[in-house]
């Protein structure tokens, strides 16, 4: 799977999240709005939740979630929501064979997540069987339901989330006031950045810059990483030197803050860092990066100084964050 076509919502198998290590940005909100404490909103019950579709009274505490985005159960596992069901998508190598994403389907298994339909593909009846007392759905991306956002309102209170414009930090926050998890929210965030404080201490960064970058072969455009994305984020609070994208070689119809999109003929423009780290890739991308005619004088192939960022790095989680952050401390360590 190319990762252009995991990014770009009209094809996509999934749009991109923009992930940082910032914490939540709900922080600065709720003290500029004290209508209600922390400690009160935790505790209170029915409450009005503000979302992408606008607003929605949840009654009581959730108990029985369910989610059409297999994106936004990542989040709903790292707080602790109680999950029951979730879309799941193809199988594939970045999942197990249910379409779990693989970094998070062991803790589902744990915690009994059945698959609510597969391939993406909504299925109301299966909602309506699966007795929710929460829905959520994404705004976009392939596994965005928000088309439904009637039917599934029927069919129990409903919230639409968008994870593309925001951390998983600030949409495990979200996910957290609306389901009464804010203190697992803040939980997690917390240990996360603990980790990527830890790791930062003990990487021993390699000399230069470095870019991000999926490589997509001739055939496509490659994504290259940009300084407001998610993981160039993440590298810079890791430590590394990330170069920014150079402007005027992004060939996407409707540019995005996270990564540009480069013709095989620009990547050398694009990529001109001393370090290249691959997105989604694995030792194989490695290698074809390596042997690419076309890129042979960029100074991290000369260098032969060119990463995986692992599998899973496609979509930055709690869960696949860590992985990430682990694959570098084991890198250059």
């Amino acid at each position: 799977m190319k990762f252009r076509n995991r990014l770009i919502p009209a094809a996509a198998a999934l749009a991109a999240a923009a992930i940082a290590l910032t914490g939540c940005s709900g922080a600065s909100t709720a003290a500029q709005e004290p209508k209600t404490s922390e400690s009160a909103a935790a505790s209170s019950w029915p409450r009005t939740v503000k979302h992408e579709n606008g607003e929605t009274v949840i009654s009581a505490k959730p108990e029985n979630i369910v989610s059409t985005s297999i994106t936004a159960t990542g989040s709903l596992l790292a707080i602790n929501a109680p999950v029951k069901k979730t879309a799941a998508t193809n199988p594939g190598d970045i999942t197990d064979s249910k379409g779990f994403f693989s970094q998070w389907a062991s803790v589902a298994d744990e915690r009994g997540v059945g698959v609510l339909y597969p391939n993406l593909e909504l299925d109301l009846e299966a909602v309506i069987a699966a007795d929710p007392d929460l829905i959520v759905v994404s705004t976009s991306g392939a596994d965005s339901a928000a088309d439904h956002y009637k039917e599934l309102s029927d069919i129990a209170p409903t919230i639409v989330v968008n994870y593309a414009d925001k951390t998983w930090q600030d949409l495990a926050t979200e996910l957290g006031e609306a389901t009464g998890h804010e203190d697992d929210a803040k939980k997690a965030i917390s240990e996360f950045d603990g980790t990527v404080k830890e790791a930062a201490g003990k990487i021993k960064h390699p000399a230069g810059t470095s870019t991000i970058m999926n490589f997509n072969g001739a055939g496509n455009d490659s994504a290259v990483g940009k300084l407001s994305g998610t993981h160039a984020k993440l590298l810079t609070a890791l430590g590394f030197n990330v170069a920014e994208a150079p402007a005027g070689l992004d060939s996407s119809k409707t540019p995005r803050s996270d990564f540009a999109f480069v013709s095989l003929e620009n990547l050398p423009k694009a990529a001109a860092a001393d370090n290249l780290f691959v997105l989604s890739g694995e030792e194989a991308d490695v290698k074809a990066i390596l042997d690419e005619p076309v890129l042979a004088n960029l100074p991290a192939v000369k260098a032969k100084s060119v990463h995986t960022l692992g599998k899973t790095s496609f979509r930055l989680d709690y869960y696949s964050g860590k992985q990430l952050v682990e694959l570098l401390t084991k890198t250059f360590s």
